[in-house]
């Protein structure tokens, strides 16, 4: 009887690329086990390092089938297992009490569609089998808890540790929610300085009962102003995602946020263009309405990834109006599957980043 062995095996798997990594699995390290018993049985465990629930199904039916046409493999299971890794924060910040990964998603001008994309990437990966949270920093115009659907008037609930009296996240739509919306009246206008502001987003990050997030969104005001820096000063951001339209106007600030985020050391892990085609509901008519190709002039520009597109659609403004995203409100749809895409890359390309850094040492110069 031919025996495989692990060389085979191994050369089988490989004929599946990582879409988002763009290397075969052993080149990345997600081959953690393969079992070959005498009878022929094959076993394999796969660990990624970004959630993948959605495509784990599709993954271990190609892999089994291309081990399964190996001689003297009588049957071949797949196991994938998650570990996202602890990205390390900027400016050696220390890391944030039960959150693994701040991703600051912003824009440099508002009406791009920034605080939109934000909530259907946070819950395209909670689709996707992630603990994922988002905090609302946009203090003077809070909006995720209309986009998530909490109820007016909802107040977190206040817990007692250590003497410290701490807020426990809303719970919207499966993932964990902080507004300044849920502290205040929806009606009454945040009528504060620099300062206040900036103390209100830190209360906000470090006062909530953040509970084993493996991702933290945290959705940003437009512009580059005190809340961008209280975030890059005080909080450990392991990314950033610039939204932008194709539009010049929009690639002009967009381009600002991405030169801030770099003086400050936080890595930009990509850019995704918003409301980057309108198909007509009539005729089926494709336009770009707001000029083409921006988005990717501008990844190209800074040496970045872009991450995808989206298009200009009244359904994606329907759903968040009505406090129910279209990842959520059309999970198997053509929209949900792109949000779903556009975030599996970027959270891809911030464990590849932070995997990276993790085995560079550091290098202390001491003169003699």
């Amino acid at each position: 009887m031919t025996t495989v062995n692990r060389a085979q095996v191994e050369q089988a798997i490989d004929q599946y690329q990582d879409p988002y990594y763009q290397k075969p699995l052993s080149q990345v390290n997600a081959i953690k086990a393969i079992q070959i018993s005498s009878e022929g049985d094959v076993s394999v465990e796969l660990e990624f390092a970004y959630p993948n629930s959605k495509l784990a199904g599709g993954i271990k039916t190609l892999l089994a089938e291309a081990i399964s046409q190996l001689p003297g493999v009588k049957t071949a299971s797949i196991e994938i297992v998650t570990m996202i890794p602890v990205s390390k924060g900027q400016n050696n910040l220390p890391a944030m009490e039960g959150v693994k990964n701040i991703i600051a998603v912003a824009s440099g001008k508002g009406g791009v569609g920034k605080s939109t994309t934000a909530v259907n990437l946070a819950l395209a990966l909670a689709a996707n089998g992630a603990k994922v949270g988002i905090l609302d920093a946009d203090i003077y115009g809070p909006s995720q808890g209309l986009m998530l659907g909490v109820e007016p008037g909802g107040r977190p609930e206040v817990q007692q540790l250590d003497g410290q009296a701490l807020m426990k996240p809303i719970i919207a739509r499966g993932i964990q929610v902080m507004s300044m919306a849920f502290l205040v009246d929806e009606n009454t206008p945040m009528v504060w300085r620099g300062p206040m502001v900036s103390g209100a987003l830190q209360q906000l990050l470090n006062q909530t009962l953040w509970q084993d997030l493996d991702y933290l969104f945290v959705d940003m005001p437009p512009g580059t102003g005190d809340i961008q820096l209280t975030l890059a000063q005080r909080v450990p951001v392991a990314g950033a995602i610039i939204v932008t339209t194709p539009q010049d106007l929009a690639l002009l600030d967009a381009k600002k946020g991405i030169e801030m985020f770099r003086k400050v050391n936080v890595p930009v892990i990509g850019v995704v263009e918003n409301m980057s085609t309108h198909i007509c509901s009539q005729c089926g008519h494709t336009e770009h309405l707001f000029g083409e190709g921006g988005g990717q002039r501008i990844a190209d520009q800074y040496h970045t990834d872009l991450l995808g597109f989206l298009p200009l659609s009244m359904a994606i403004r329907e759903q968040v109006d009505g406090g129910m995203p279209t990842v959520v409100a059309e999970p198997d749809g053509q929209l949900s599957y792109v949000y779903q895409e556009i975030a599996r890359r970027a959270a891809a390309l911030l464990s590849q980043q932070t995997l990276q850094a993790a085995v560079v040492p550091n290098i202390t110069i001491v003169d003699d």
